[in-house]
């Protein structure tokens, strides 16, 4: 029976692997820029990516494959749970564990950083050329990667020889829980360092890029205008462009030959059109983009499912809001718990393992628990939300030293070396983001799962009391809990094991990543608040063209009503093309839209040299 149940979570965890497969391989193709992709810098970019999101899903199973081994009904452990039984399980999930902390932590530090050299090693000149060979590029690469091979051999060697925190221990020697952190085994306790350390450093990053995302995800879709009909805009934008240069090449020929050039009034009304022009050409480009045009087919699917699901966009974002202010509560209830609570307070991180003060989302995940695996999709949802916010955060800041942009995250625009930064920065955010789901968001869930013990004296010390006829005396597993029963039900499972083990054992990192909660919730109120007057635009950061493009589409909502620029965009057809009326003599109209081009005005010419125009623009 224990066979059988621990097989339907395993099989349940690889289910949900092959959704993470489709979702690494989404974010990298939707993202990557085209004509600069990479099949190294992809091949990367998508393990790293399914890597660390199968760490942060491999917890409900944890939790399930603990919690099955108990009756929390009854508070004791199933027939079949054996220690030995018991013991396997743990060792399975301690391996899977080590396992892939130790593929992020080698990705973060030693394959990425190579990719990335690797990729800037290239020269196109040498390599056409034949001076530049893989070799001299693999050697190349490996000069600047040894900085990062001397980083990890420095933390691995401090974590080795560091002293462990014995003070929780010292203060709670009477509790079995504390006891069995302290590790003294020097291996392990180089690994445990190594990963605090990244999860720190991703702690941080997370309350920068991620706390702003969680904010911008639902109010931008509340907030943000429907996209232009983009049919409409092409056909549109054509139309025009064509009655601009046609009435264009009418004032030329009308002009041609007469000896003082064109008139005044004519000369005023051939510049609006020049820079209405280039204003068009620019519109035509932006209609181009947003159609997929020159994008891969997952870019296209996307720009199809926006259009489907963009009727439907308020009420997701309104959900959304309604989630992250959930969210929110949540982490600032387990924050003040932990320090109100807490039974070793900062010498432990606050470590807290059964709240006292009720958290919504602990609650829901304590009761979808019990039927498995609807915990697990709730928490797959949670997960995803937080990738997602991570991801809108890195595209609306960007990659940044202090002030300073240095890379830029867009859709279908993202070079691969911003796509290796952007992924190392995910993968720090994710070990962040481990930290909080655990430890912060739904702590109980996340170390006892629905496991309960039956608090009644034993007729014999290694012997679970009896709790049938005594349901009251059945309780929640607790660290708190002093009758020795427990130890003989209550099981922790190996994630807060071993993120408690980092906490206690290095307990300066364990205050830096609990306070840097208080971090987050500020920021996000900041930008939720900020949010809720003004919306910024993701891409408002962007290059001198892409600002003009994103002005000029804010031009445009008259060319299709809300529900009819919907199926337009779905159906790929335009409908009630209106040709415009150009050749106004005063132009006023014409200068009007005109200006909204921030470029210097051209010298006013012919047809001919319009056309020539339209290539730089």
């Amino acid at each position: 029976m224990g066979l059988i149940a621990t097989s339907l979570i395993w099989v349940a965890y690889a289910v949900c692997l092959g959704i993470l497969f489709f979702v690494s391989g989404i974010f990298v193709f939707i993202y990557q820029k085209p004509s600069e992709r990479s099949l190294g810098v992809t091949i990367v970019c998508f393990i790293t990516v399914l890597s660390l999101l199968a760490t942060v899903l491999l917890l409900p199973v944890d939790v399930a494959l603990v919690s099955s081994t108990s009756a929390y009904k009854l508070g004791n452990k199933k027939d079949w749970a054996t220690p030995d039984a018991v013991d396997d399980i743990l060792l399975q999930l301690k391996i899977v564990y080590y396992a892939l902390y130790s593929v992020d932590a080698v990705l973060c530090l030693l394959v990425v950083p190579f990719t990335y050299f690797f990729y800037e090693e290239y020269d196109e000149v040498a390599a056409e050329e034949g001076t530049q060979t893989i070799g001299s590029r693999f050697w190349g690469a490996m000069k600047y990667t040894i900085g990062f091979v001397a980083l990890a051999l420095v933390l691995f060697l401090v974590g080795f020889f560091i002293p462990v925190a014995r003070k929780a221990r010292d203060e709670h020697r009477d509790l079995d829980f504390f006891k069995d952190l302290l590790t003294e085994n020097h291996g392990e306790r180089a690994l445990s360092f190594a990963i605090g350390i990244l999860i720190t450093v991703g702690t941080v990053l997370y309350c920068l890029y991620t706390a702003p995302g969680l904010a911008l995800l639902p109010l931008t879709l509340i907030k943000s205008a429907p996209s232009v009909s983009t049919p409409q805009l092409a056909a549109t934008t054509s139309s025009q462009l064509d009655e601009n240069r046609e009435r264009q090449r009418q004032l030329n020929g009308r002009n041609e030959g007469r000896e003082g050039g064109l008139e005044t009034r004519d000369r005023r009304e051939l510049e609006a059109l020049v820079r209405e022009e280039r204003t068009l050409v620019r519109r035509q480009r932006l209609a181009s983009e947003n159609s997929g045009e020159g994008q891969n087919f997952l870019v296209k699917v996307w720009i199809k499912a926006e259009a489907v699901f963009r009727p439907i966009k308020l009420i997701g974002g309104l959900l959304l809001v309604v989630v992250a202010l959930i969210v929110f509560a949540a982490m600032l209830i387990t924050c003040i718990d932990k320090i109100k609570n807490s039974v070793c307070r900062s010498s432990c991180g606050f470590l807290l393992a059964h709240t006292k003060i009720f958290n919504p989302i602990n609650w829901v995940l304590l009761k979808s628990s019990k039927i498995f695996p609807i915990d697990y999709i709730l928490f797959l949802l949670l997960a995803m939300l937080f990738f997602s916010s991570s991801v809108v955060g890195l595209a609306t800041i960007g990659i940044r030293f202090l002030w300073i942009t240095l890379f830029k995250i867009r859709k279908g625009k993202t070079t691969p070396n911003a796509m290796l930064m952007a992924t190392v920065l995910l993968t720090l955010i994710t070990l962040g983001l481990n930290y909080t789901l655990t430890m912060i968001i739904a702590p109980q869930y996340a170390t006892y799962g629905p496991q309960t013990f039956c608090d009644r004296p034993s007729h014999y010390p290694d012997e679970a009391p009896d709790c049938t006829n005594h349901r009251k005396a059945v309780k929640p597993c607790s660290e708190r809990a002093e009758n020795s029963a427990s130890q003989l039900v209550c099981t922790p499972t190996v994630v807060s094991t071993f993120l408690n083990r980092i906490m206690v054992n290095f307990p300066y990192l364990g205050l830096i990543n609990f306070w840097a909660q208080f971090a987050f919730l500020g920021i996000f109120v900041i930008v939720f608040l900020v949010m809720l007057f003004r919306v910024p635009k993701l891409d408002e950061d962007q290059a001198e063209d892409d600002l003009r493009e994103e002005e000029e589409e804010g031009l445009l909502a008259s060319t299709g009503r809300r529900f009819g620029a919907t199926w337009q965009d779905i159906t790929g057809q335009a409908k009630g093309v209106k040709r415009a009326n150009y050749g106004a003599v005063n132009g006023e109209a014409a200068a009007d839209r005109g200006t909204t081009d921030h470029g210097e005005e051209g010298p006013v010419g012919s047809v001919a040299g319009g056309a020539g125009r339209d290539s730089n623009w």
